[in-house]
């Protein structure tokens, strides 16, 4: 692929059309690291913090990037967005809770298909899979037939993983759970919050790269056919062509009728990308097209 024809313009930033081209094809042939995935504007910004916090020229920190790897992969490290909350999208959660979740139970009760199968994409260090383990299993308690549930969790990241595995947070972290939930979810110790152990048995955090053209589902999932992917906050970091290859696999991996749920910001990625149409106004909440082509 032609990176000089398919990087898009990074505006007024440090970095020219031709100086990041010229750095991303570097990286990629001196070190073996793939910057070019990633959004051109997101990239060049990365680039100048970097650059400004060892007080270096665009010019120089290009030039030291060329020959240390260990800054190399610093910088494809710092790509990674792992800031995550519980409940982030209030909006979103809340018609979750009150609209999306409760049908699919339904309709998993009706016919008798077992499991709610839910696949949290780009999960960072863990919120957002809880949150969905919590709304899932509190639903559940008003229900006279429990419907189980399984939720992926997934990321490319694994140092991020390994704080999700532990389900331990700060008091900071869980400040927009609700106290019913708080109480009920989790345990104290020592000033940190612990998830309790009847989540930990429905959630599986695994390493799992969005953009590998190899696979549709990841592997843990086994067949994929989930009712609901969460990928918000996600899209935004990545050029077109991978936004297309993600949500490409997101339909292919979704069952009949299923839903996407991305950040506000993403919906006309998605809408744009086809394949999907809106579920619920005004929340980037779509449902799997029956008609679409990639089913």
């Amino acid at each position: 692929m032609d990176n000089a024809t398919q990087l898009e313009s990074i505006g007024d930033l440090h970095w020219s059309q031709e100086a990041l081209v010229a750095l991303v094809g570097l990286v990629r042939k001196v070190h073996g690291l793939n910057l070019f995935p990633f959004n051109a504007t997101f990239l060049a910004k990365t680039l100048d913090k970097r650059a400004s916090a060892s007080m270096e020229t665009a010019a120089a920190y290009g030039e030291r990037l060329a020959k240390d790897f260990s800054e190399a992969e610093a910088l494809l490290q710092s790509l990674h967005i792992g800031y995550s909350e519980f409940f982030r999208n209030s909006l979103a959660f809340a018609l979750l809770e009150r609209l999306i979740l409760p049908g699919l139970l339904e309709a998993k009760e009706k016919s008798g298909r077992g499991e709610i199968r839910v696949w949290s994409a780009g999960c960072a260090t863990g919120q957002e899979a809880w949150s969905l383990a919590i709304l899932l299993d509190d639903l559940n308690r008003t229900r006279e037939t429990s419907i189980p549930y399984r939720i992926i969790a997934t990321d490319w990241f694994a140092p991020d993983l390994a704080v999700a595995r532990t389900g331990l947070y700060s008091e900071e972290a869980v400040g927009n759970v609700r106290m019913s939930h708080l109480r009920r979810y989790f345990y104290r110790r020592q000033g940190s919050f612990f998830i309790a152990h009847r989540l930990m048995d429905r959630v599986d955090f695994t390493v799992y790269d969005l953009l590998d053209e190899s696979t549709v589902c990841p592997p843990e999932s086994i067949f994929g056919n989930f009712d609901l992917v969460f990928c918000s906050n996600v899209l935004i970091y990545y050029r077109p062509e991978m936004q297309a290859l993600i949500l490409g696999k997101v339909r292919r991996c979704l069952a009949s009728g299923g839903y996407l749920v991305t950040d506000e910001t993403e919906g006309r990625i998605v809408e744009g990308a086809g394949g999907f149409r809106r579920a619920a106004l005004p929340a980037a909440i779509f449902v799997k097209d029956g008609n679409s082509s990639n089913e």
